[in-house]
């Protein structure tokens, strides 16, 4: 009864932690203690229903871009390489673990000397030279031993230094799992960027041909008119510099085709060129949907990973402080061993070579000359950088999501505009053309009708695709694109 009410300090010891204990992450937006309600940037045509976490391009309706999508997913370097870290902290919390249990260490040993010029058996033979096979030449003797042993040893968790640095890997396994899906955002953005950078390009080199094809003819008729002396030199310079201006538009346009394609191949993890027949015929920017969800502030900071890869950081580095105020108190180790044997094998059945060994150990560095609140110290500012990187990562997330949320509004409106823009060039080509048949207007008024609807269509499309580039980058600004890793 005595022993087990002397037990009863220790174990009251060891659910003793030091150091602070994690109460959740910081207020991070100035004096408010918790983030607005809704986005300041915000309008009618934004949804405030939470917005679907995985898989945000499939409402751009694009069978290819989706295809993109999961091919980089499942083969791009840089989310390898999270997942790589992620499996490595994941291992580092496991060993962690496993570190708070005992170690224990079993052996067999078989030993036989030879020993020259020594008696170590006494002048008998047989039982009375302790297991020897035989004399050797000079006095030499040969002998055998047989062991087998078992030792066990375990530190006592008196402050629970050990169970912070469980609490501190646990966090950084969390982190990292949080730093793969910060890695799919920007991965799913870069690929729709670089797709629908690629789409308005082609739609371009298009416009672009069709401009020089017209400002040709154009100049064709105007040089005929400059021969028949109803045209002047200035207008066929004029004309001619024209055709020269986009013609140079064109090369530099299809170097850009392959500069995305490069891109694109790179990003599913490919070598350039692969994806030159699957994608060099051209297609249309896809559109962003007409309503777009977005939810709110606290939402979006629950969902971006980056915030919440920098709360586990945070959480972290506070279980550190805990690992280094342990080390300023003692620390108990408790080891055992067991062995048995002697210079046979039926020693090893004996028990009375058994020989056992208890040895509890206390350690106490004392005179650490404040080596010990140093490590604290560092602990404490290492906690204090954490969390003023969390609140700069809060921060700037809500900017991230208020600045994409003015540029795709202001987009959209400068869409609406070039739509008009571009429907009145229409209905002018259109007039024009019936004046021509009609003989009211010249065959140059015509053409030049239809180069101006060409131009429209050039500022549309260039329109279109900045909508839906910036359709993307509000996608990545609120967190979405990542799936939770396996």
């Amino acid at each position: 009864m005595r022993k087990q009410l002397s037990l009863i300090p220790l174990l009251l010891l060891g659910a003793c932690t030091v150091g602070p204990n994690y109460a959740g992450p910081p207020q991070a937006i100035g004096s408010a203690a918790t983030p607005p309600a809704g986005f300041v940037r915000a309008d009618n045509m934004l949804a405030t229903t939470a917005p679907a976490v995985a898989d945000w391009w499939t409402t751009l309706n694009d069978p290819m871009l989706t295809w993109l999508e999961e091919r980089a997913l499942e083969a791009n370097p840089n989310v390898a390489v999270a997942q790589a870290r992620l499996k490595q902290a994941r291992s580092a919390l496991r060993l962690e673990r496993a570190n708070q249990a005992p170690n224990a260490n079993a052996s067999a040993t078989y030993l036989h000397a030879n020993l020259p010029g020594l008696n170590l058996g006494g002048s008998g033979s047989g039982e009375g030279q302790g297991g020897a096979d035989g004399g050797g030449g000079s006095g030499g003797q040969s002998v055998n031993f047989f062991n087998l042993g078992f030792d066990a040893s375990w530190e006592v968790d008196l402050f629970g230094g050990r169970r912070r640095t469980v609490e501190a890997a646990r966090a950084n396994a969390a982190a990292a799992e949080a730093n793969v899906a910060d890695a799919q955002v920007s991965l799913s953005a870069d690929v729709a960027q670089a797709y629908i950078g690629l789409r308005d390009t082609q739609q371009r080199l298009i416009l672009a041909r069709d401009a020089s094809r017209m400002q040709r003819d154009t100049l064709k008729l105007t040089e005929q008119r400059f021969a028949n002396g109803t045209a002047s030199q200035l207008e066929v310079e004029r004309l001619r510099n024209q055709v020269e201006s986009t013609d140079a538009q064109i090369l530099p346009l299809s170097s850009s085709v392959e500069t995305y394609l490069n891109a694109l191949a790179i990003l599913i993890g490919e070598a350039p060129g692969t994806l030159d027949q699957r994608l060099t015929q051209a297609g249309p920017v896809p559109l962003p949907p007409a309503q777009v969800a977005v939810g709110d502030p606290t939402s979006l900071l629950q969902r971006r990973p980056d915030i919440r890869a920098a709360e586990r950081n945070l959480a972290a580095q506070t279980a550190r402080i805990g690992v280094a105020e342990a080390a300023k108190f003692p620390r108990l180790n408790l080891m055992g061993i067991i062995g048995i044997g002697g210079t046979s094998l039926d020693s090893l059945t004996d028990l009375d070579n058994l020989v056992t060994l208890g040895a509890p150990m206390l350690q106490w560095n004392v005179l650490n000359f404040g080596r010990a609140n140093a490590r604290v110290g560092q602990a404490e500012g290492a906690r204090d950088e954490a969390e003023a990187q969390y609140r700069g990562a809060v921060l700037s997330a809500l900017r991230d999501a208020e600045d994409a949320l003015s540029r795709f509004r202001a987009r959209r409106n400068t869409v609406a505009t070039l739509a008009r823009a571009k429907a009145s060039a229409d209905r002018s080509a259109v007039l024009m053309q019936q004046r021509y048949r009609a003989g009211a207007a010249t065959l140059i008024d015509t053409l030049d009708a239809e180069r101006q609807r060409v131009a429209a269509d050039q500022s549309l499309s260039q329109a279109v695709a900045g909508l839906t580039n910036d359709y993307v980058s509000l996608q990545k600004a609120l967190g979405l694109g990542w799936r939770v890793p396996s």
